[in-house]
């Protein structure tokens, strides 16, 4: 009798052990398949290619997640390529629109330069001073649509360097500091003195750095913070009493403007963050307490070290 209970106790214990080995290996082959999908599914979103994701496991659940994850890469791929496709034709119909205008735009400041060497009556020259103020605004919009569909359309063959940002940061206030001294800002510049670089294309720096201080220009209360951290952190600060946490949330959309701006096109921050995205950076605006703090990050370091 004991030994048919020790002959059914060995065998229960060989089946659960059976039981535990199954499970293991079960265990296992999933483990690999849904890394299998994991590295898939990583490789499919950062590449533009049709292909699915395909596993070797056999497991119906595994197959059936698989599946799933494919039909939502087509979904994306469709939207995707439905994007691509309206912001291609949005940058061409600007382009377009920007072309159409310069020529009569032109023209008419030419006109007006020929009615202002005449002369008029009161009423006539106050009416011309509106024209010609209203057609400068149409004039400097337009450029910047014009700018806007140039630089969208060569940023994906820009030429990459490495560059100082100490250095281009000097170039880009000094380029601005007459415009900013017209607006009464003197800005505050506190830089490191080490030497900041990054592997980037230099026109896009610096279009990107002109637009973040040509916002300050527009914007600012009076002051500007300028800030280059031994991070590499680009910080612009200033107070803009005008602005609110909404405004500044919409502040990177495509053609957004407040009543503050009314002669800007919403581009020039867009421009900004488009650029700085394409270079592997990322940018980001803060409000609090009636302060406009916009951060500029490039994390492709190339080398740091003391001046």
């Amino acid at each position: 009798m004991s030994n048919n209970l020790g002959f059914c106790f060995g065998v229960i214990i060989f089946l659960l052990l059976f039981l535990i080995v199954i499970l293991g290996v079960k265990v296992i082959l999933l483990r690999r398949a849904f890394r299998e999908i994991m590295k898939e599914f990583e490789e499919r979103l950062h590449k533009d290619t049709n292909t699915l994701i395909s596993i070797s496991s056999r497991d119906v659940y595994a197959r059936a997640l698989a599946a799933n994850m494919n039909r939502q890469l087509r979904e994306l791929r469709s939207k995707r390529h439905r994007f691509e496709q309206g912001d291609l034709e949005i940058r061409e119909a600007v382009s377009n629109v920007a072309h159409d205008l310069r020529t009569p735009l032109t023209a008419i400041c030419g006109y007006l330069d020929l009615l202002s060497e005449s002369e008029h009556s009161d009423t006539a020259v106050r009416y011309l001073a509106v024209i010609r103020e209203r057609t400068e605004a149409m004039k400097q919009m337009t450029e910047e649509l014009f700018r806007y569909s140039v630089f969208m359309n060569t940023a994906q063959d820009a030429v990459y360097e490495n560059l100082c940002l100490n250095s281009v940061m000097e170039e880009s206030i000094m380029a601005y500091y007459t415009a900013l001294q017209g607006c009464h800002i003197t800005p505050k510049i506190v830089m490191t003195e080490k030497r900041i670089e990054r592997r980037l294309n230099k026109n896009a720096l610096s279009r990107i750095l002109g637009n973040l201080i040509g916002n300050a220009i527009k914007y600012s209360d009076g002051d500007l913070r300028i800030e280059l951290t031994e991070r590499g952190e680009m910080v612009f600060s200033n107070h803009a009493s005008r602005l609110d946490e909404v405004t500044v949330g919409k502040m990177f959309d495509r053609f957004y403007t407040v009543e503050t701006a009314a002669k800007s096109t919403g581009l020039g921050l867009t421009i900004a963050k488009t650029l700085t995205e394409q270079m592997g950076g990322t940018i980001s605006a803060a409000y609090s307490d009636h302060l406009l703090s916009i951060r500029l990050v490039f994390e492709n370091m190339v080398c740091e070290s003391e001046i």
